[in-house]
């Protein structure tokens, strides 16, 4: 007897075309079409006489199945966020840039008071990226292979805050150390805790976009990122101008100290980097490893094997477009790196007419206030035009916008040369603002479609690299040139740095945007 008399004999007795169909519903998902289909015809009470009918049905829908279960599995879409969880999870950026904005406007003030020359200051601002070098891959590392009550992401939030809060207490009272060694080196080893501890709370949130939204809403969560972190620079780099100028708290201090509204800005931005992080932390679910995976389409957690020796591998095996930015984060960071070490000595010297050695007079005081200022004027630009940065890239594309930005961050450095006041450095840092948003945002829109999601906190870790290299290759190549072709005239540094936010722009060029290629039909 034939398979198919045996089949047509049994749909004869009624029971095994319901019998079949169960059989199909257990053995395609339960979410799947064809599943549905079935459940749906087995549950009807159907005619004797049309039993053969539904056989055929039922065949059609064996070939389909068997087609389907050949077929590689797709992924489940993740969710899109509401606008305020998109927000809520990058608030803890928000006070993380306080801190290194109050960092970056004054460290190089206040290692000059502590006895640093001009040209040792790269020496010193050096820790920041041979920290970050170090601790943020790793951080991602450990931070893709964990899973606890806290969360994925969020331990290293926290961990981070904490040691930076004691960082900055401590950064501007190095002088109750100073028993023990000379001041200047008290001081570069409380920069050196806050660096670790701001690498350690920030590689993680750039992870967290990456793991919460789907393709479509990175290039926004970026921007909000961008945006909040905007803000807090601005809250960061005014602080020491407010309380000098609004509260009445004085600015100037001996040899060897540290005036107070310098300290105060340092407490306050201490206790806004912990409380910002905590908001974060309470408002902000992380997906569970099986609910990423299955919207990942790939393993729970990672079961590579060679522990931290991994990374090495991962690095050489980064993909493509990682390749392609390195040398656009590579022109881009060099240039901020001379910006941030070099800004408030050469306007000191070219803008208000300080002598080079100069590093008590009121007027150096005053320029260390108004550099605050102007890094708070390209902070809350940046702020601003974050917030436009998803509609432009939806009308010229990523690579297009991050060019724009990036020209005009050059053109902004450039113009500070030709500076005959201190007012005219607003409408300078208005081009580096532009560029600032852009370089936050665009390039790890631009990198988190190529990223195996269970490697985002590994490889967000390792991107970093190119932020850290050009900064210690520009805190190498500037000390002998700052010193001996510049004659400590730190202007020329910040010329330089134009120039090289220029080359980042044509180097963006070059990079292969992979959303941007599937957006447009265009993907090979």
């Amino acid at each position: 007897m034939s398979p198919l008399t045996k089949v047509l004999i049994r749909c004869s007795e009624g029971r095994f075309f319901r019998a079949c169909l169960n059989f199909i519903e257990l053995k395609i998902k339960k979410n799947h079409p064809l599943g549905n289909q079935a459940s749906e015809i087995g549950n009807k009470k159907t005619p004797l006489v049309s039993d053969f009918f539904h056989l055929c049905l039922l065949l059609q829908i064996q070939n389909n199945m068997a087609q389907t279960v050949g077929a590689p599995q797709t992924s489940d879409k993740k969710p899109l966020l509401s606008k305020s969880s998109i927000w809520n999870m990058s608030v803890g950026f928000l006070g993380i840039q306080a801190g290194f904005a109050l960092q970056n406007g004054n460290a190089s003030n206040i290692l000059q008071r502590y006895g640093a020359d001009v040209h040792e200051l790269p020496n010193f601002w050096l820790v920041a990226p041979v920290i970050g070098m170090i601790v943020q891959p790793i951080i991602g590392y450990y931070s893709d292979h964990t899973w606890n009550r806290w969360g994925r992401r969020k331990p290293y939030f926290l961990a981070g805050a904490i040691a930076a809060c004691f960082g900055m207490m401590l950064m501007p009272n190095a002088g109750l150390l100073a028993a023990a060694l000379p001041l200047v080196l008290v001081g570069a080893g409380m920069l050196m805790i806050m660096d670790a501890a701001f690498n350690v709370a920030m590689e993680p949130f750039r992870a967290l976009v990456a793991d919460k939204l789907p393709s479509e809403q990175r290039t926004l969560g970026f921007s909000a990122q961008t945006a909040l972190i905007g803000i807090g620079a601005v809250i960061g780099s005014w602080l020491p101008w407010f309380l000098a100028n609004k509260a009445g708290v004085t600015d100037t201090a001996g040899e060897g100290l540290v005036p107070d509204n310098v300290k105060w800005s340092f407490y306050i931005g201490g206790v806004l980097l912990l409380g910002a992080i905590i908001w974060t932390l309470v408002t902000t679910r992380e997906y569970p490893p099986e609910e990423q995976a299955r919207y990942a389409g790939e393993p729970a957690m990672p079961t590579e094997k060679g522990g931290l020796g991994s990374i090495w591998t991962d690095l050489k095996q980064m993909p493509r477009a990682m390749r392609q930015l390195g040398w656009v984060q590579f022109f881009s960071w060099f240039a901020l790196f001379s910006m941030w070490v070099f800004t408030a000595p050469a306007i000191a010297h070219h803008v208000y007419g300080c002598a080079i050695d100069d590093n008590k007079s009121q007027a150096f005081s005053d320029a260390g206030n108004w550099t605050g200022i102007i890094f708070g004027v390209y902070n809350g630009v940046s702020a601003i035009f974050a917030l436009f940065l998803p509609y432009i890239a939806s009308r010229i594309g990523r690579k297009n916008t991050h060019a724009f930005a990036l020209v005009c961050g050059g053109l902004g450095l450039i113009s500070i040369y030709f500076a005959d006041s201190p007012n005219f450095l607003i409408f300078s840092m208005i081009g580096v603002g532009i560029a600032w948003a852009s370089i936050l945002a665009m390039p790890y829109a631009m990198l988190a479609g190529s990223i195996p999601a269970h490697k985002m906190g590994v490889y967000m870790g390792i991107f970093n690299f190119f932020i850290t290299v050009p900064q210690i290759v520009s805190g190498v190549v500037n000390r002998p040139i700052v010193q001996y072709v510049y004659g400590n005239n730190a202007i020329w540094a910040i010329v330089v740095g134009g120039v090289f936010f220029l080359l980042a722009a044509v180097a963006v060029q070059f990079v292969e945007d992979k959303d941007d290629l599937h957006r447009w039909g265009l993907a090979r």
